[in-house]
């Protein structure tokens, strides 16, 4: 009975540990080019809130300019944004997508949107 129990193995195969690796380094590729992509959008939803402080369509589109040119922001430009008055208060507003090639026709789109407080 205890010589039954012995003989039996658990563990994984070879095979099945080539398509664990497999599958975790796609993943691995995979968020290692969206975590850039999130990094962009919080410079551009900081780049949104700084370019409230203008007063005009002009100068808040300006401001925005400026500070996508320093965060490197490339996704969208002054162009872009949408700029309205709530209560005597600039919002700025934004909304672009951004696709990743994953493999042959296979792409990851990523839809980004945001606005200032």
């Amino acid at each position: 009975m205890t010589s039954s129990l012995k003989s039996r193995q658990l563990g994984m195969s070879f095979i099945g540990l080539v398509f664990v690796a497999v599958v975790l380094g796609s993943l691995g590729v995979v968020v290692a080019q969206v975590v850039p992509t999130a990094i962009e959008y919080q410079a551009i939803l900081k780049a949104a809130q700084k370019a409230t402080d203008g007063n005009t369509v002009v100068e808040v589109r300006s401001i925005f300019d400026r500070a996508a040119a320093v965060d490197n922001i490339s996704s969208i430009t002054a162009k872009d944004i949408d700029v309205t008055k709530e209560n005597d208060k600039v919002v700025v507003s934004f909304a672009y997508q951004r696709e990743i090639h994953l493999f042959g026709p296979a792409f990851l789109t990523l839809k980004y949107a945001g606005r200032s407080h």
